[in-house]
């Protein structure tokens, strides 16, 4: 079943709990793209990944640009980098308010967004989550699979690997300022052979890792 919105951004209406953003930064940086994407790339929050100023996630930052042109690249992506078209890939963070620069959210402020975050992955409904780095790793790994305690979250060994899910393939991304030779590679690689599988068919399906 497809959604019923032409909204690229914010195609659900939510609003933001607080403001406690900078003057002249958007109070939120909503999700953003095609609402019936099967790819669904999650960040941690707007002062790393950026959108403060552009409302748009994955820009600005050179984390943010860095996730983007992955997905330049692989055809989910064109137009101009601050306001890019999206085709089958949907982009937002868990934490969407923005806050003043240099501070990162509290714990509450997490906790306090999480229903927002919840309820727009499970109307958007993608079949593969990408989350990138630790923070969105673990929140999607705890929240939407039973593999967490698999794992010690070391985002070198779990870029670019297939997770099972409760319904959703996961494959995490590490944060590009970090990737070393051929790490980029290796995410690129990944995406290219599912978009060759038959994965729609993964929902619900064992996925395995590595």
């Amino acid at each position: 079943m497809q959604n019923v919105t032409d909204r690229t951004s914010n195609p659900f209406g939510l609003r933001p709990p607080f403001d406690r953003s900078d003057p002249g930064d958007r109070a939120a940086v909503f999700g953003y793209g095609d609402a019936n994407a099967d790819f669904h790339v999650i960040g941690d929050y707007p002062g790393v990944y950026g959108g403060e100023t552009t409302g748009v996630p994955f820009t600005e930052t050179e984390d943010g640009l860095g996730v983007q042109n992955v997905f330049r690249e692989l055809g989910f992506a064109s137009g101009p980098r601050d306001e890019p078209i999206l085709e089958n890939s949907f982009w937002s963070y868990v934490h969407m308010c923005t806050l003043p620069t240099g501070r990162a959210p509290t714990d509450e402020e997490y906790a306090t967004l999480e229903r927002f975050f919840d309820a727009e992955l499970r109307a958007i409904n993608a079949h593969i989550l990408l989350p990138v780095g630790a923070r969105a790793t673990d929140h999607v790994l705890q929240e939407y699979t039973t593999q967490r305690r698999r794992f010690d979250l070391d985002m070198a060994s779990l870029h670019a690997c297939d997770i099972r899910g409760r319904g959703f393939m996961v494959i995490p991304i590490q944060e590009p300022v970090e990737w070393v030779d051929g790490d980029r590679d290796a995410i690129v690689s990944k995406l290219e052979a599912v978009l060759t599988s038959d994965y729609r068919q993964t929902k619900g399906v064992a996925t395995t890792v590595g």
